[in-house]
């Protein structure tokens, strides 16, 4: 006899288990994401079209005390918020910190010329930028004008050194990851500390130990186990800078906003398989036959698809979009899925033989007899599903890692990009007629498609920074879209709710140019 509740399923409780879980993690993450900001006090400027974030001890009386200022820049399609903990940690050990969004960066609408090139142009935007938050945080009442410290990662920490270079009044620097010194005059900046991760490409560990050989009062600090990235979340990193700031106090908490953050995507992410189930009402879809077409077929067929790519995204018209990368990943996401969708059609007969799969309507429903409860349910069903989706990467990313809002030129860029993306998607469901695991595989090789473009100079170099996140953003894709077909959505659904997935971080997180 069973123990059951009448109507209960297997499937029910395994969807009311995943709410709660997604629930109890959301309510952690936001909680977690409160208490980072606990005894820290946080202003927003913007002076001179710069928007500069202002972090200090909560208790400690604006202009009592003259504080040591120290100016955190951010790396090439980072932003203010990436570079948080690092502010948050000497704010709480006694200095006053400020974050700045370069131009094309973060909040910043305007666009950083040639960005991702490092010429005359962009040099000269990013020492702009810089001044205008040196300028800002020496002119307050509670910093000491003489104890300012620069620290910047990556193109951040290009911008500080030649700054301080400049201006031997700034009293100490910070250079993580740096990626070239050798433009710096020797012995300048005098006091200078270079951080590299022990996982980064061997040329920034090499740049690190060569500007230091060029100056007394350098120092080399090589953080094991952590890349270009992952860095910045370091604990030793934290330390040595504050260290090097002239601060210490509590210990560093560079993972505040990190997990926390990861505990609303995790949240999200098992909210959508119940949230899937209640709006489209439907018990899944029924797969006809196996295709004709092998899948070593379609496998090569595809993989030669995404290296056609590749070599036709840099001809496109989609490389002046004012997104840095951005322009090369849509054209190529567009030509691609384009191609996907041509070959489904071929004379080899990839459409495949037997009948396309179908979402019955739950047994007994209104709709049964037309195979779907209404013609509409389905469609606002996948609307609401690909709102969630902006929200599931959006509010996360934004809250505790990297900007993640459109401002500026992004509010059009993010359309344009999620037709890529769109387009891509869709031309992958088609060949792979919605095979999980066909289809997770076409996306997967996009990934060394765009690796080895931008290895041999097919595609700008910074692909190489960007292909992580979309290797991430692939995989979740491709996770929901197989919750959708398991719940009976639209065939088209999967394609439109990852585009947003896949697009949003894209389009709002790149630079603009």
């Amino acid at each position: 006899m069973s123990l059951r509740p009448p109507g209960e399923t297997p499937a029910g409780r395994g969807r009311a288990a995943l709410t709660v879980l997604a629930v109890l993690a959301l309510l952690l993450g936001g909680y977690g994401l409160l208490r980072a900001d606990a005894g820290l006090t946080t202003r927003q400027v913007t002076a001179d079209g710069v928007p500069l974030t202002l972090v200090r001890a909560a208790d400690d009386g604006a202009g009592a005390v003259r504080r040591p200022g120290v100016v955190i820049a951010h790396g090439f399609a980072g932003s203010a918020r990436l570079m948080r903990p690092l502010a948050d940690t000497v704010a709480r050990q006694g200095a006053v910190a400020l974050l700045l969004d370069f131009a094309g960066h973060g909040g910043n609408p305007a666009g950083l010329p040639g960005a991702g090139s490092d010429d005359t142009a962009s040099r000269g935007t990013l020492t702009h930028d810089l001044a205008v938050a040196v300028a800002y945080l020496r002119g307050r009442p509670d910093v000491d004008p003489t104890r300012i410290v620069l620290v910047g990662h990556s193109m951040g920490a290009g911008a500080v050194t030649r700054y301080a270079a400049g201006h031997p009044d700034i009293a100490g620097t910070v250079a993580i990851s740096l990626p070239d010194g050798g433009d710096l005059p020797d012995a300048r900046p005098q006091r200078l500390l270079l951080i590299v991760g022990g996982l980064e490409f061997p040329a920034f560990r090499a740049t690190a130990e060569a500007t230091a050989r060029r100056g007394d009062g350098r120092r080399v600090v090589v953080v094991p186990g952590v890349e270009h990235i992952s860095v910045l979340f370091a604990d030793r990193t934290h330390r040595e800078v504050a260290a090097w700031a002239g601060v210490d106090g509590a210990a560093p908490r560079p993972a505040a906003r990190l997990l926390p953050a990861g505990l609303l995507l995790l949240g999200f992410g098992l909210g959508f398989v119940p949230l899937a189930a209640l709006l489209t009402g439907r018990r899944g879809r029924r797969v006809g036959p196996a295709p004709d077409v092998p899948s070593p077929v379609v496998l090569v067929v595809a993989t030669a698809v995404t290296g056609l790519g590749v070599l036709l995204a840099p001809v496109l018209p989609t490389t002046r979009l004012p997104l840095a990368v951005g322009g090369y990943l849509t054209g190529f996401l567009l030509v691609t899925g384009v191609l996907l969708a041509a070959v489904r059609h071929w004379p080899l007969r990839l459409s495949a033989a037997g009948p396309t799969p179908v979402a019955p309507a739950a047994a007994g429903g209104p709709g049964a007899a037309t195979g779907g409860r209404t013609p509409l349910r389905p469609v606002v069903a996948a609307l609401l599903l690909t709102g969630y989706a902006g929200v599931a990467v959006a509010v996360p990313i934004h809250l505790g890692l990297t900007w993640a809002l459109p401002v500026g030129a992004r509010w059009w860029l993010l359309p344009v990009v999620t037709v890529g993306c769109l387009v891509f998607l869709a031309g992958a469901e088609l060949l792979t007629r919605g095979r999980s695991w066909r289809y997770a595989t076409v996306g997967a090789l996009a990934v060394p498609a765009l690796g080895g473009a931008a290895v041999v100079g097919l595609a700008p170099g910074f692909v190489l920074l960007v292909v992580p996140l979309f290797v991430v953003l692939l995989g979740w894709q491709a996770a929901w879209a197989a919750v959708l077909r398991r719940a009976g959505a639209p065939r088209w659904a999967p394609a439109v709710v990852g585009a947003v997935l896949v697009a949003w971080p894209v389009a709002t997180a790149l630079p603009l140019s």
